[in-house]
């Protein structure tokens, strides 16, 4: 790939200690910004943190942390414009972390809450989708999904849709965001080969944590990581220290203008260590020694490093992070406290919602709408039975029964 066969190097614009490097260039920020950056590169762990806590004690069923990932994260999006359309690729590879996208974009922490709980207020998917499966149309976040790799080779059919609109084919484009264990599979080369042949404006953001749950890197590939693949597709392609926001940040900006002017998509390879275990799921000491995480901790933190970038400037200060931390603490307390005492909602939920608007012209025949009608009949008269079955005599369903608005009385009907 590159000319001599070395590897291909890693933009960077501030090294550890917050300084800019040797001949870097500042991206165009202003205090103003650059608070609301780190406001929200740290509120993403102080969310974590607590969520993590609450699975363990039982009460929601699943989490995944985006620990060390903050600046990758909120980087990119900070860099997009809000209506930008963006994929979320999640799988069980390292991904499910771009909460911190939607937070940037006016996601609420209240909105955070009641999907994890999966409570009434739910507006993602009313209660039926495990916690971290975020989505909101009002916030151009399509819904994750928890299959490996299927949303980048969606995110380069969106971004095609965008070319076609008049009104944002010079404006917008589409952009995936996933883990380097995502790009062994071949819904990647699928959407790389869509986006650079079509082609469409569709931004690809390779985020190589270092581990595809407890696979190292080093045993995925061969190559120069996930960045050697671009050329092979003939696209703009950049490898960017994903530890440092402002490189991010500046790398992401201009990813955006090339697919706007080329048509065609970027690739982009962050370069991060997950410094959480993949999932609640996941005890990451079994397969990497307790020590290196620390270290990483240590040496390599992208909130403290931008912190210190920040205080340079005379932007922040000790006062103001200790006030910041106490506000989010108490905000993220008042809406765990308030989504745990919601209902969730009524159980007929579960058959409802099938399809947006009208139903599908490949559905329209008479005998497909019967056996799909007749299916769900099947499914909802099967669960009546149980709940009429088990509903009152069985406590573990009377407990999770009360939990529901109408405790299950309307499928009862």
């Amino acid at each position: 790939v590159t000319a001599d066969g070395a590897q291909i190097p890693t933009y960077r614009i501030l090294d550890g200690s917050g300084g800019p490097i040797d001949g870097a260039v500042l991206p165009d920020i202003d205090e103003a910004f650059a608070r609301r950056i780190y406001e929200n590169m740290l509120l993403c762990p102080t969310l974590d943190n607590l969520l993590y806590n609450i699975q363990r004690q039982g009460k929601i069923s699943f989490y995944m942390t985006a620990y060390g990932e903050e600046a990758t994260i909120v980087g990119s999006a900070a860099a997009l414009a809000l209506d930008d359309e963006i994929c979320i690729d999640n799988m069980a590879t390292g991904q499910y972390r771009e909460m911190g996208v939607l937070l940037w974009r006016g996601f609420t922490i209240d909105q955070v809450m009641a999907q994890c709980f999966g409570n009434e207020d739910d507006t993602s998917g009313k209660g039926r989708q495990m916690p971290v499966h975020f989505g909101s149309p009002a916030h151009h976040f399509h819904t994750i999904s928890s299959p490996l790799a299927t949303q980048i080779p969606q995110a380069a059919g969106v971004g095609y849709a965008l070319k076609r609109d008049p009104a944002r084919r010079d404006k917008n484009i589409a952009a995936v965001i996933f883990g380097e264990g995502a790009a062994s599979e071949g819904d990647f080369h699928a959407g790389m080969l869509l986006a650079s042949t079509v082609p469409s404006p569709t931004l690809f953001i390779a985020r190589n944590n270092g581990f595809a749950i407890s696979t190292p890197s080093t045993e995925q590939y061969y190559g120069d990581g996930i960045a050697a693949r671009g050329p092979g597709y003939g696209i703009d392609t950049v490898r960017v220290d994903g530890n440092d926001v402002l490189a991010v940040l500046s790398a992401v900006r201009e990813a955006k203008k090339r697919c706007l002017e080329s048509g065609r998509g970027v690739l982009l390879e962050a370069m991060s260590y997950r410094v959480g275990h993949h999932s609640t799921s996941d005890d990451s000491y079994v397969y990497r020694a307790r020590a290196e995480v620390e270290d990483r901790k240590r040496i390599d933190n992208p909130i403290s490093r931008f912190r210190l970038f920040l205080e340079s400037q005379g932007w922040w200060n000790e006062e103001q992070e200790e006030a910041l931390k106490a506000k989010l603490r108490k905000d993220i307390m008042e809406a765990f406290k308030k989504a745990e005492a919601k209902k969730r909602n009524n159980l007929g939920e579960l058959f409802t919602d099938i399809y947006g608007g009208e139903e599908p012209w490949n559905i329209a025949s008479f005998f497909l709408s019967f056996i799909i009608w007749w299916l769900r009949k099947q499914q909802r008269e099967e669960l009546a039975a149980l709940l009429k079955k088990y509903g009152d005599s069985w406590e573990p369903w009377r407990n999770e029964l009360a939990k529901f608005k109408d405790q299950g009385r309307n499928l009862l009907k």
